[in-house]
């Protein structure tokens, strides 16, 4: 597959793995898992894009943010993280570094210094290990005057106070909220 046609097929997979299965009839498993044959089929038979077994193979391997995952037995495939609707993907609280990176755009800066980040529709808020990371996220939607920002989050002291930290399969950290007292806009 050339570039585009991978990055086509990727964001319909996490369209359909993260937020919408019953476009394509489906219906994931409480962990967020769907059997291979059944994706497949259902995406060949009700959609005009049509993805191999090859295809979604070199879509899951060449993903740069590992966002799909193989069941152990490699007959299921899911999303690692990002849903909109529930799942559990069976993560453990953990310790976080004691900072994590927040990317996003300067449009959200007003609600974030008077609210914090929320999660919005997703189950989780995102957050990266790295200033880098969280640029290349913020980046998706920056477009012409709209600029990347990054928060630091101070994870440490988060942790510290109760809150809860989970880190997905694909290294991306994951809460519920962040309160404006955690958070620094970076520089």
């Amino acid at each position: 597959m050339n570039e585009q046609e991978l990055k086509r097929k990727s964001k319909f997979l996490s369209l359909i793995l993260r937020h919408q299965p019953e476009k394509v009839n489906l219906t994931l498993d409480s962990a967020g898992y769907v059997n291979v044959e059944k994706l497949l089929s259902s995406i060949n038979n009700t959609t005009n894009m049509s993805i191999s077994k090859d295809q979604l193979d070199e879509i899951v391997e060449k993903n740069n943010k590992k966002r799909f995952a193989y069941s152990e037995d490699g007959e299921s495939l899911r999303a690692s993280q990002g849903h909109s609707i529930p799942v559990d993907l069976g993560l453990s609280a953990k310790i976080p570094p004691d900072i994590l990176y927040h990317g996003t755009i300067d449009t959200f800066l007003d609600g974030i210094s008077r609210a914090g980040i929320s999660k919005m529709k997703r189950n989780h808020v995102h957050l990266s290990k790295d200033k880098e990371t969280a640029i290349n996220v913020g980046s998706r939607r920056a477009f012409g005057n709209i600029k990347v920002v990054v928060f630091e989050v101070d994870a440490k002291t988060m942790y510290d106070a109760g809150y809860r930290f989970f880190e997905s399969d694909n290294g991306v950290w994951l809460t519920n909220h962040i309160n404006p007292l955690y958070i620094k806009l970076m520089d």
